[in-house]
């Protein structure tokens, strides 16, 4: 079981919309049962918040449901117990690494980093552009899901 965690800023935009859209491509892929996927926040702002109608609203239109998401922030033993730490932007791998108390496992990646031109994804909530951070969701989403497929991380 390789276990995935994604991290936003707030975690009611980016990191539940990739939550839920690499659970829902495993599934499709019938490889759902080799992960488990969760998503969390490097800031405290939005704790308890349900996901961002907009972004709600998004993963319903790809007919997926995240009800009952809240938001949570992101701790330190969420390293020992993920084998896979994703950020949205660099800015975000670096405070994950503070949080974290670094990366020796190599853990903490950026979610475009399989890009042909790995960037950021940017905030949405900000943006009001939440197709082009769906798009890239989406991508990052598939690029890792074929990066990991068939490969067994120790648990």
């Amino acid at each position: 079981m390789i276990k995935i965690l994604f991290v936003c800023l707030g975690n009611i935009c980016r990191s539940p919309m990739a939550e839920f859209i690499f659970r829902d491509m495993a599934e499709k892929r019938g490889l759902g049962g080799q992960f488990t996927v969760a998503s969390a926040a490097i800031s405290s702002e939005e704790l308890g918040n349900p996901v961002y109608p907009p972004a709600k609203r998004k993963l319903y239109s790809l007919g997926i449901d995240c009800s009952g998401k809240r938001a949570r922030q992101m701790r330190r033993e969420d390293y020992r117990e993920y084998d896979l730490l994703l950020g949205m932007e660099q800015r975000h791998l670096n405070q994950m690494r503070r949080i974290c108390g670094g990366d020796p496992e190599g853990k903490i990646h950026l979610m475009l980093e399989h890009s042909p031109h790995p960037h950021d994804i940017d905030d949405p909530w900000y943006t009001d552009d939440f197709d082009t951070a769906c798009a890239e969701i989406q991508e990052g989403c598939g690029q890792w899901l074929d990066a990991l497929a068939g490969e067994t991380l120790p648990e």
